[in-house]
């Protein structure tokens, strides 16, 4: 794995600081053993990066897969709305994003002239 441990050095913040978005040398850490959702985007990260990196993240997905469940607070509300392999969202997830979606407004039809509805 030398090419994942040689791109990428991850450190607890000194302070709780907040979270800046505009920062561009910013992490954000994800942990896959606890969260099914961290690792769907560390497999997607492997198959969009190149061959050497790629190779030492599918052998880390693998062990991961290989060992036991473990869920942290994130990753036990996330298990019920990871979306299977080139699947769909799960229905729970599915309707609650629906219900909070305003409907379209319906198209109105235009009278035809010298008719009324």
């Amino acid at each position: 794995m030398a090419d994942l441990t040689k791109r990428y050095l991850v450190m607890p913040l000194a302070t709780e600081a907040p979270f800046d978005p505009s920062d561009p040398d910013g992490a954000f850490v994800l942990k896959p053993w606890k969260d099914p959702a961290a690792l769907r985007a560390l497999a997607t990260y492997r198959d969009n990066c190149y061959p050497e990196l790629a190779l030492d993240l599918d052998q880390w997905i693998r062990a991961i897969q290989a060992g036991p469940t473990l869920r942290g607070g994130v990753g036990k509300r996330n298990e019920a709305y990871v979306k299977p392999e080139g699947g769909r969202a799960p229905a729970k997830a599915t309707a609650r994003v629906r219900a909070r979606a305003k409907p379209k407004p319906r198209p109105r039809r235009r009278a035809k002239k010298g008719r009324r509805h």
